[in-house]
């Protein structure tokens, strides 16, 4: 905007202009930015590290399991500097534990084909061709730790190639790791299949998604969450298309997600993620001098204790505390405000009203966030931020297919990320 612009705007509108200058950049705290993207506090006004006063300290807990026991007993008497027999009887005073990776060095087996000569008929007999010549060289568990490398620990190939160098003494082409894990992605097809049919079975779904480059394009990443299933998958799109696509005609009984129109209309009803509208709170506090956020700020509070106890109130209870939260929301969006900001924070919640508080009416099986999918998610933004991307869309909708496997099992408690993908490997 030049000089003539400025000149040609009313008074009120300079003042608005100075007053939306003036306010503070929105942060992960106040809008759904990445924390990546908020500025680090100086060195002399950051918190110092370390335990805080107070805190009580922890030392490692001793492994379940040792392989081997050492004893240490004493020999001579510290008092008197008599010798000590072997045979005294002894009690444990304490126990510690030293713990070692022992060389890591791989298996080669070498197979080899042989042939004979029939001493009946004398015709040359050849064994059969094995398996190890059929395929690739190289075994399941190491196709499990070059997919959990690349997949969970987000090393490009070159990267890859040099941990299976350095640590394993194994030299494999970017080609071969390539070409590894096209194979390894193949084994978890079948797991996707199973969590997309539970998922479509699901009373209940929540999703989100986030952009990613695909084939040097912009495309997305989506995740769909229920109790039974997480399930991944990469589009070119962000449209509601895909939506449609991965329920197959399924119309649960909820949807929860952000209020981006794509994810809307999916369900008989929908919950609005609240911790997406407590950051925009958040944000207008800080930006306007209206009560009105505050009095958002505190329904939000109440709103969230009444998700955090609802498993341990009465339907009774659970019922009259929603109704006070509609009277009181009810009276907030027709409250008139003479703040830009703060109306537009107001219409969001407005535009959002019967979706504010469906998981009132389904106590203990509706989330009041999308903060479970949003944590599905930041694997792969993590993932995006070091790569920028990926080369193929096969290699994109592969690593989808193994965060689905292992995403949904780890909704069983005390699941481990390479101990499923090594089982679904077989190694």
């Amino acid at each position: 905007m030049g000089r003539p612009d400025l000149e040609r705007l009313s008074r009120e509108e300079l003042i608005e202009l100075v007053l939306r200058l003036q306010r503070p950049a929105k942060t992960s705290r106040t809008s759904s930015k990445s924390p990546s993207t908020d500025r680090k506090e100086r060195r002399d006004a950051s918190r110092p590290g370390g335990g805080k006063p107070g805190h009580q300290g922890h030392s490692r807990i001793l492994s379940e399991a040792f392989d081997r026991a050492i004893d240490h007993r004493p020999d001579i008497c510290t008092g008197c500097c008599a010798a000590l027999p072997a045979d005294l009887a002894t009690e444990t005073i304490s126990e510690h534990d030293t713990i070692e990776l022992p060389p890591i060095t791989p298996v080669v087996e070498r197979h080899r084909r042989l042939a004979v000569r029939c001493p009946s008929c004398g015709m040359r007999v050849t064994a059969a061709l094995p398996d190890a010549a059929k395929g690739t060289p190289f075994g399941a568990r190491i196709h499990a730790i070059a997919t959990y490398l690349k997949t969970f620990q987000a090393l490009s190939y070159e990267r890859l190639q040099g941990a299976f160098a350095d640590l394993f003494g194994l030299t494999i082409s970017q080609g071969g790791l390539m070409n590894m894990l096209r194979r390894a992605q193949a084994h978890f097809a079948g797991g996707r299949d199973d969590a997309v049919s539970e998922l479509r079975q699901a009373a209940v779904v929540s999703s989100d998604e986030t952009g990613v480059r695909i084939e040097g394009s912009n495309a997305y990443h989506w995740v769909f969450r229920c109790d039974q299933a997480v399930v991944h998958t990469a589009a070119p799109t962000r449209g509601a298309i895909v939506v449609r696509t991965m329920m197959d005609g399924h119309r649960p009984d909820v949807w929860c997600s952000d209020r981006y129109a794509a994810q809307q209309g999916h369900a008989d009803a929908h919950q609005a993620c609240l911790a997406h509208l407590a950051r925009d709170v958040a944000y207008a506090l800080q930006n306007s001098e209206d009560f009105l956020p505050m009095r958002l700020k505190l329904w939000l509070n109440k709103a969230f204790g009444l998700a955090e106890g609802i498993s341990r109130l009465a339907p009774s209870t659970i019922a009259t505390r929603r109704r006070a939260l509609e009277r009181t929301i009810d009276d907030i969006i027709t409250t008139p405000t003479s703040c830009e900001l703060t109306m537009k924070l107001r219409n969001r919640f407005a535009r959002a009203r019967e979706q504010l508080l469906t998981f009132a009416y389904w106590p203990g099986k509706v989330e009041p966030t999308n903060n479970a999918c949003e944590r599905d998610l930041r694997p792969a933004v993590i993932q995006r931020k070091i790569t920028n991307g990926y080369r193929a869309m096969w290699a994109a909708q592969g690593e989808a297919d193994i965060r689905t496997v292992v995403a949904t099992a780890r909704l069983t408690p005390g699941t481990n990320i390479f101990g499923t993908i090594a089982t679904t490997l077989g190694a």
